[in-house]
């Protein structure tokens, strides 16, 4: 993105896919006026046919644009209408239109010179105003950077910048040393220990760490730690804490047991009934899907939490797509869940002899009876009632995508999403756009949800090197 020394008086003109990214962005700009060309309309025009998102956004910014115009007469919106639901001074919508509009010379005629042009001669006419283009076409942002045109990424949609990392979801504090001061030490606050409803809680009063969050995981340790906890509140000069239960050994879930501070504070959200909605980030091979799928059967088989697990993906391929696939809903899904496949497989498999019993007829029939899996596109309109909810591939969701899928929960639902911002499929998505980071962001304080992003603890030799490849 290119420097800009901006004037007071502002000018955005808006290129076609700000508006289909997002419907709202004309009330983002404050007190700065907000300008759409007519190529833009067109554009928008030859889109809102047919029934794919991109189709429904478009008619649904037509029907802004329509009821912003409808209450006004022509004088103003030559002078420009203003914006409603702006706070203090508000910005004007302007439409861009001109008869004798010159093409760029040596550039052929398409709707994005088109708007380049339209941006150029505006920018002639209003030499006391910053004339700046927004827009989400990377190749349209290097051309209008060319020709010495002011151009922006439009960064609303981000759920963070790209300065800032998504929250992990735990304060790990490093082993008290000669360089370093341990959890107390560097929190200098008092502990006050209580025990309730077979829980102990430590009441913590002092002034608290800004980086702290309800539902944030604190140890001591990565590895081997004597204090694990939940915030389960927070305020200015206090917190409560939560300890988790210990599932390294002993105490584990259908079969699977913490490696690490990380993964133990996985399986305590996966099981913890107060919590209804779970983000698990991490790249592959962290157990994710793993450690979610034992949490779903040893609640749904064995405890009787839950009616039916409904397992969802979005089925975005990483190359090229295979085409058309016969048969049911389930059948069709099947190819896009082989890491449901391959998972079920090792927890059912028989340590003694190695072998699965997910081979066997019966135990497929007994798990099927409870396990669903569902296309994400079929999933409107529903309401998920005592489900076990996975949302695999999070990443390649959409807000818009994730929240009509989180929205489905009904009574007793739990809903976990996985996911790994590194691995996005999808072209128009980015690690601070996509729907994960979108809730991870959104529920971040909320004390009915938690984040935790994994970090890798036993990879192949194979997976690793091809990391280090990369």
């Amino acid at each position: 993105m290119v420097r800009i020394d901006k004037k007071a008086t502002r000018l955005y003109v808006l290129d076609t896919n700000v508006l289909i990214h997002d419907p709202a962005a004309l009330y983002h700009f404050e007190e700065h006026d907000v300008v759409i060309p007519m190529t833009v309309l067109e554009e928008l025009d030859k889109h809102k046919n047919g029934i794919r998102e991109i189709a429904r956004t478009a008619r649904q910014v037509s029907r802004t644009l329509s009821d912003i115009t409808s209450q006004v007469g022509f004088d103003e919106i030559q002078a420009g209408i203003p914006i409603p639901g702006s706070i203090g001074v508000t910005g004007r919508l302007r439409f861009l239109c001109y008869n004798d509009l010159k093409p760029l010379d040596n550039l052929e005629d398409s709707p994005d010179n088109r708007i380049l042009a339209e941006t150029c001669r505006l920018r002639d006419e209003r030499p006391d105003a910053s004339v700046i283009l927004v827009t989400k076409d990377i190749n349209l942002r290097v051309k209008a950077a060319a020709l010495k045109v002011p151009v922006e990424d439009y960064l609303n949609d981000r759920a963070f910048s790209d300065q800032d990392v998504m929250s992990e979801g735990a304060k790990v504090y490093p082993d008290a040393g000669e360089h370093a001061m341990g959890l107390w030490e560097a929190l200098n606050v008092e502990v006050k220990v209580e025990r309730a409803d077979h829980h102990t809680y430590y009441q913590l009063s002092g002034e608290m760490p800004s980086d702290w969050h309800v539902g944030m995981l604190v140890s001591d340790c990565e590895n081997g730690a004597n204090f694990e906890a939940i915030i389960r509140e927070l305020g200015p000069n206090s917190a409560r804490l939560q300890l988790l239960a210990n599932y390294r050994h002993h105490a584990g879930v259908w079969g699977v047991h913490a490696h690490d501070s990380r993964q133990n504070f996985t399986l305590n959200l996966l099981m913890d009934p107060d919590i209804d909605l779970v983000t698990i980030a991490g790249n592959a091979g962290t157990g994710k899907t793993f450690m979610t799928l034992a949490a779903a059967l040893q609640q749904t088989l064995d405890m009787k939490g839950f009616e039916r697990i409904v397992f969802t993906r979005a089925p975005i391929p990483m190359g090229e797509d295979i085409g058309f696939l016969p048969g049911t809903e389930e059948e069709k899904m099947s190819p896009w869940m082989g890491a449901f496949h391959d998972n079920m497989d090792n927890l059912l498999r028989d340590e003694k002899d190695g072998s699965s019993s997910w081979n066997n007829d019966a135990t497929r029939s007994l798990i099927g009876s409870r396990v669903q899996i569902r296309s994400p596109g079929f999933m409107r309109g529903r309401t998920l009632n005592d489900t076990f909810l996975i949302i695999d591939e999070a990443q390649n969701f959409t807000p818009k995508q994730l929240k009509a899928l989180i929205t489905r929960a009904g009574r007793n639902t739990k809903i976990v999403c996985l996911g790994n911002v590194g691995q996005i499929d999808t072209p128009y998505l980015t690690a601070n756009t996509c729907g994960m980071a979108a809730v991870v962001q959104n529920f971040r304080d909320w004390p009915h949800a938690g984040h935790i992003t994994l970090r890798s603890v036993e990879r192949s030799r194979l997976a690793l090197a091809g990391e280090e490849l990369l």
